[in-house]
């Protein structure tokens, strides 16, 4: 018997489903005859596994992973940001500005000292001044930030850990 591992609706996700999902992580371009090899299920049999896990929102899309030393995106830093207040409107102004930077990678609502954790890459320390500058701190609802920036990543997101 399989242990059920996640539920979405009426959609219970099995250890199947799980190593799909893992395998799909490392490699989300892998033919679907390899991933069934790899599984160890027919190909017909992984394709409306993968179809099912797309349908009940366990695969959100598809992407690619960008070398950012190749594309000169030196930069990354982590910016910690306190607002003015907790009001609805600043929260939504912030939230709003922010999801209009194509340059900010992440930006989590954290606890804490801080309000929101911001992740975002540039390629230099001038062209992150001028969006320090031009467009973070011009952000009405923000009342300070500290940032802090990035030596060296020691890892890399490469995808959510699945029990086995």
């Amino acid at each position: 018997m399989l242990k059920l591992l996640g539920k979405i609706g009426n959609f219970f996700m099995d250890g199947l489903d799980q190593k799909i999902l893992t395998a799909l992580q490392k490699d989300s371009r892998v033919s679907m005859a390899k991933l069934s090899e790899q599984i160890g299920l027919s190909l017909s049999a992984c394709h409306r596994r993968v179809k099912l896990l797309e349908a009940n929102g366990f695969i959100s899309g598809y992407t690619v992973r960008l070398n950012r030393a190749a594309l000169n995106l030196e930069i990354q830093v982590f910016i910690e940001v306190k607002l003015t207040s907790q009001r609805k409107d600043d929260i939504t102004a912030f939230e709003d500005a922010i999801d209009r930077m194509p340059e900010v990678l992440e930006c989590h609502l954290i606890s804490g000292e801080f309000d929101y954790l911001i992740r975002l890459v540039t390629k230099n320390t001038a062209a992150y001044e001028k969006l320090y500058r031009n467009r973070l701190s011009q952000i009405p609802s923000v009342s300070q930030m500290k940032t802090l920036l990035s030596l060296s990543t020691v890892k890399e997101f490469r995808g959510l850990h699945l029990e086995q």
